[in-house]
């Protein structure tokens, strides 16, 4: 039981660090990705098949997902970032189920359905049977990074840009603000963030998939970031682990509800998810922790 709660706070951990990817993109410059998946499985593959086919240390195959990530997110929204919010919302979800495609085909680089296994794990060897314990702690300290790097971001310049354009674009660009240079860096760094999150799984679980990589895994971290509040760091890293938490309880009901199929529990899990994210904004619309409004300075 204590070996399934690490597990499980291990993961919470990694999609805490993948929402607050999405957050930047979304909660700071609100721009709707939809792909989110699509850069969380593009780092996972750069760090695995850097360590494994090329040998490489693992801090150099973490460094690569960061940057391979951050520039195929630049690269990938440097022309859509013009499109309306609809757009580019199935635009980057198309993108995402690519990734998915050409790792599943790519047979030559990725071992297509069959996988990447044997994904080397830190220290594994040395620290035995304690290894998820200590990963666990690695997690929530490049989560605990990630999360003050990008409070500092939020109340930054560059953060307030973002949040501007993201209210109005026009009235930031009639201010002199480079719109479009804004939201490519919001979604390279937003991107970089979740190829971190994509390494961090790999290398926990050292074997990567691409039925993996789906696009419910998306609705996931959307419906942390949306429960835990949209712009707000803290509430993305509370929402996934409050995410996470729901969709691991819920594996319990099979011994309360015995009479249910597999496909009819998979189904109310679902459907309790979704009630649960209901309820959360019906009685907290703004999230569990909103956003917080700019103070007003009053000048006599």
């Amino acid at each position: 039981m204590i070996n399934y709660l690490i597990a499980m706070a291990t993961f919470g951990a990694i999609y805490a660090i993948l929402a607050l990817g999405l957050n930047v993109m979304w909660g700071m410059a609100g721009m709707v990705n939809l792909g989110i998946v699509g850069f969380y499985a593009f780092g996972a593959y750069v760090s695995a098949l850097l360590t494994t086919k090329a040998g490489a240390p693992i801090a150099l195959g973490f460094a690569a997902a960061i940057v391979g990530t951050a520039v195929m997110a630049a690269l990938t929204t440097l022309g859509l970032t013009r499109l309306r919010d609809d757009y580019l919302a199935i635009v980057t979800l198309g993108f995402a189920e690519v990734v998915r495609i050409v790792a599943e085909n790519e047979i030559w680089l990725t071992r297509g359905t069959d996988g990447i296994s044997g994904i080397p794990q830190p220290l594994k060897s040395t620290l035995g049977p304690d290894f998820n314990l200590a990963y666990l702690a690695f997690c929530l300290a490049v989560l605990a990074l990630v999360l003050f790097v990008l409070e500092r971001v939020r109340t930054a310049p560059f953060g307030r840009v973002l949040r501007a354009i993201r209210e109005d674009a026009q009235i930031a660009a009639f201010a002199g603000k480079d719109v479009l240079k804004f939201k490519v860096k919001a979604f390279a760094l937003g991107g970089a963030v979740a190829g971190l999150a994509g390494a961090l799984y790999a290398h926990y679980s050292s074997y990567i998939v691409p039925e993996i990589y789906v696009p419910l895994l998306t609705i996931y971290i959307f419906l942390a970031l949306t429960a835990g509040g949209i712009g707000n760091n803290w509430g993305a890293v509370i929402g996934a682990f409050v995410v996470v938490f729901c969709l691991e309880s819920t594996r319990f009901l099979i011994g309360v509800i015995p009479w249910l199929s597999a496909e009819q529990l998979a189904a109310l899990r679902e459907f309790l998810v979704g009630f649960g994210l209901l309820l959360v904004l019906f009685f907290r619309p703004r999230g569990l922790i909103p956003e917080p409004l700019p103070r007003l300075v009053n000048k006599v």
